[in-house]
């Protein structure tokens, strides 16, 4: 990370020219220039962050922040310098799972905070930790940009500068202006998310009010001329920076123009973004082999095939041992049949990366393998037990305490999927093992939908709905994105499957015909098949298979509540609805008894 500021304790040295390239294609350039001015001391703060892992480039992206302490407060240099250091140095720790924005405002939410408490402990109002923050992270093809204050980001694009960012002020008397919103101002922070897609050649500009209030956008679009979309970064790392030298010459303007705050300028070019190219995508996902299919006594990277535990036309599961080890593990190789299927090859690794990340007790561990193997496999734990499906076949009739012991621990899993931003997408009985502990285990995410890995620019896009056509939620099949609440779907119809043998919808021709609207899901009653249930639970089971996902249970904790103990509004509400929302099938037989009399008195007469 390279920082600019006042401080000692931080390198202030002129900032080196900088580029970086993702696996992807995405490639930055950027320079900044930061001085007191007239000032005794600068309270600005700029950083920039290039990470040089590969992986961490790619999934979390590169980032630049700037910020201006509040003059008027002793910790103004405290807060500004803070703000960009710790926002970094967080907003990397934070999951690779989840989005750019959910990992920011996480951040930002804590950082606001530790903020404005410090500036309360110096008990002077004066005195508080508060400072204004615009930062940009740019991941794949897009930037996303956090901002609260009156610090700014522009763009620059076809000769015309934009203003991206809303200075967050008010005018007072006198012709100042005060700041309605920044970083430890108040215990509660709003901040302000701009998403922008990036164009080669975009330049953006970071830039405090020192420079921005003296500098109009014809005076910056001017000192910026030298930058042209042909330009190239310079080789050698010791030669002159052409943006800093920018940066330099902008600074230094409105210096001469008569600023009278602290100044600094940041600026990021955009010299290449990732290319979508299928065919580089297919070469990435097929350098390595599919293993043949295997029998016992066969091995591979030192894995001896003990049992083959399943063998089917997807994907293929092997027992196996290491010298090396005591415990069993499965091999989970893909089918052959998906050699050239990039879509099939795509999940099946994002499997393998969402299954090492879930460090969760409910869900089946991906172990590491050994990273010079030729062959594309996992390594899975090995779990002794039974599937769901398997339970629901000896378990015809379970106790209701059966069944909410089982879908407490469903929900304890598909949490852990939760807290990572991420969908199962898949959930099925097939897809629940029960161990010889009575322990639930989730198992098999291929489709797993991970809402930071969506933000990378990819060739692919699914062609079909995801899921089992009995389980799955109905917001895919008409082409809308999955949330917790898809999963929530998914894991209702288990419940109601698990309590009554039955499923609660008919609809085998879904995936051959998509239906229109969510009119096509029509509930039947727990009830029907099963009258030893309560209304009750009938009526959790209900609004968890809701087809519309706004009508269903907002968290999962609420469904397994309404499972536990009765929902008396939910009950009050449907004794007390017309006969044709209550119970519509004995309406419409009431009707049909009442026609059938009418045409026979018709006939007697």
């Amino acid at each position: 990370m390279t920082v600019t500021s006042a401080m000692k304790s931080i390198d202030s040295a002129p900032v080196d020219s900088q580029h970086q390239t993702l696996p992807s294609g995405l490639r930055v350039t950027f320079g900044g220039h930061s001085i007191a001015g007239v000032k005794n001391r600068n309270e600005d703060a700029f950083a920039m962050y290039l990470p040089s892992s590969e992986g961490t480039n790619q999934l979390k992206g590169i980032t630049t922040c700037i910020a201006d302490g509040v003059s008027c407060s002793e910790n103004a240099q405290l807060a500004s310098q803070t703000a960009v250091t710790h926002f970094i140095d967080d907003y990397y720790s934070t999951p690779d799972s989840w989005t750019v924005q959910t990992s920011a405002a996480r951040v930002l939410s804590s950082l606001n905070s530790w903020l404005y408490h410090h500036g309360k402990q110096d008990y002077q109002p004066q005195n508080g930790a508060v400072t204004t923050f615009s930062a940009a992270i740019f991941k794949s093809r897009t930037a996303h940009l956090f901002h609260a204050g009156d610090s700014r980001i522009y763009r620059l694009r076809d000769g015309g500068l934009e203003q991206l960012t809303t200075d967050h002020s008010t005018n007072g008397s006198g012709g100042q202006t005060y700041l309605s919103r920044a970083l430890g101002m108040d215990s509660h922070l709003e901040v302000d998310y701009i998403r922008a897609e990036l164009e080669q050649g975009d330049l953006f500009l970071l830039t405090t009010d020192g420079v921005h209030d003296v500098l109009a956008r014809d005076e910056l679009i001017q000192a910026t001329k030298t930058l042209s979309p042909e330009s190239q970064p310079p080789k050698d790392p010791h030669s002159e920076n052409v943006l800093e030298t920018v940066a330099t010459t902008i600074v230094s303007q409105a210096l001469s123009q008569g600023s009278e705050d602290n100044l600094s300028c940041l600026l990021v070019h955009i010299e290449q973004l990732p290319i979508e190219d299928i065919n580089d995508l297919h070469r990435k996902l097929t350098q390595q082999t599919i293993p043949p299919v295997m029998k016992p006594g066969m091995s591979i990277d030192g894995y001896q095939v003990q049992q083959v535990l399943y063998s089917g036309t997807r994907s293929h599961l092997y027992l196996v041992t290491h010298p090396d080890h005591n415990d069993r593990f499965v091999l989970k190789a893909p089918s052959a049949n998906f050699a050239e299927d990039v879509q099939y090859l795509e999940g099946f690794m994002r499997e393998e990366w969402a299954g090492r990340r879930i460090d969760n007790k409910g869900v089946m561990k991906i172990l590491p393998k050994n990273e010079n193997s030729k062959f594309l496999y996992h390594l899975c734990e090995y779990i002794e037990g039974q599937t769901l499906r398997q339970w629901m076949y000896d378990n015809p009739q379970p106790s209701l305490e059966k069944v909410r012991t089982i879908t407490q621990g469903i929900i304890q899993s598909l949490r852990a999927f939760q807290r990572l931003g991420m969908v199962h997408r898949d959930l099925k009985p097939e897809n629940v093992i029960i161990d010889e502990n009575e322990q639930v285990k989730l198992i098999d995410f291929g489709t797993v939908q991970v809402s930071g890995l969506n933000e990378i620019t990819s060739p692919l896009h699914e062609e079909c709905p995801v899921g089992s056509v009995d389980y799955i939620a109905p917001e895919y099949l008409m082409n809308q994105k999955g949330t917790y609440r898809s999963d929530l779907f998914s894991l209702g119809v288990i419940v109601y499957e698990m309590s009554t043998g039955k499923l609660p919808f008919k609809l085998s021709n879904t995936h051959r015909q998509t239906p229109k609207n969510f009119g096509a899901w029509q509930y039947r009653s727990a009830q029907e098949y099963r009258s030893d249930l309560p209304l009750w639970l009938d009526l959790s089971l209900e609004k968890a298979t809701s087809p519309s996902p706004t009508k269903r249970y907002s968290a999962l904790s609420e469904f397994y509540t309404d499972l536990c103990t009765p929902n008396q509004i939910m009950v009050n509400k449907r004794e007390h609805a017309p006969l044709l929302e209550r119970d519509p099938v004995r309406l419409w037989k009431i009707i049909s008894a009442l026609l059938l009399v009418i045409v026979v008195l018709q006939a007697a007469l």
